[in-house]
């Protein structure tokens, strides 16, 4: 017998947000006014502010206007990253950016998701993590539990439903591998 989705019935008191709703409030505020924001070109300040509400950022990282970070706390940057104009980092749950990662320009790092199969439609998160050199493209979307591993490339557009291999260019959607990533 099939039953129907019904959304009354959603809870997620279960899930941790790993601040209280004051942190939370504030970093929502600062996030719109001074992070997400297109007028505000320094990326010294966003790099400050999220180190404010508990990001682990390396040195070197460049922040473009009109990020979305969801949970600062729940980030971790690696050195001399790049992060593009209107990427969204939605992470629910931890996002491990190693050293030397490209995030272009609308690139979407997804940690939620939601149980097609429950009826309740309950949240489910699973990390991200960016090795070493990995380059997401323009518009691409990594899903949850993804680990791009080293030097690996997610093109334009294209969507990462499970891990990349070292070195290896994907594409596609869902993403598939395409060619050896070579760097001369």
């Amino acid at each position: 017998m099939n039953k129907t989705t019904d959304l009354s019935a959603y809870n997620n008191a279960s899930f941790d947000t790993g601040r209280s709703f004051i942190i939370r409030s504030c970093w929502f505020l600062v996030n719109a006014l001074l992070v997400q924001c297109s007028w505000n070109p320094s990326s010294g300040i966003r790099v400050f502010l999220l180190r404010l509400f508990g990001a682990q950022i390396g040195k070197g990282v460049v922040i473009k206007p009109s990020v979305n970070i969801k949970f600062p706390w729940k980030l971790q940057v690696g050195d001399h990253v790049w992060i593009g104009e209107k990427v969204w980092i939605d992470n629910l749950a931890p996002v491990t950016i190693a050293s030397h990662v490209c995030l272009s320009q609308e690139a979407f790092l997804l940690t939620g998701n939601h149980d097609y199969k429950a009826a309740s439609f309950d949240l489910i998160t699973q990390p991200i993590r960016l090795d070493d050199g990995v380059w997401i493209g323009a518009r691409a979307v990594v899903c949850p539990g993804v680990t791009c591993h080293s030097h690996s490339v997610l093109t334009v557009g294209s969507v990462a439903t499970r891990d990349m291999e070292a070195w290896k260019i994907y594409s596609g959607n869902p993403a598939q591998s395409v060619k050896e990533r070579s760097i001369g």
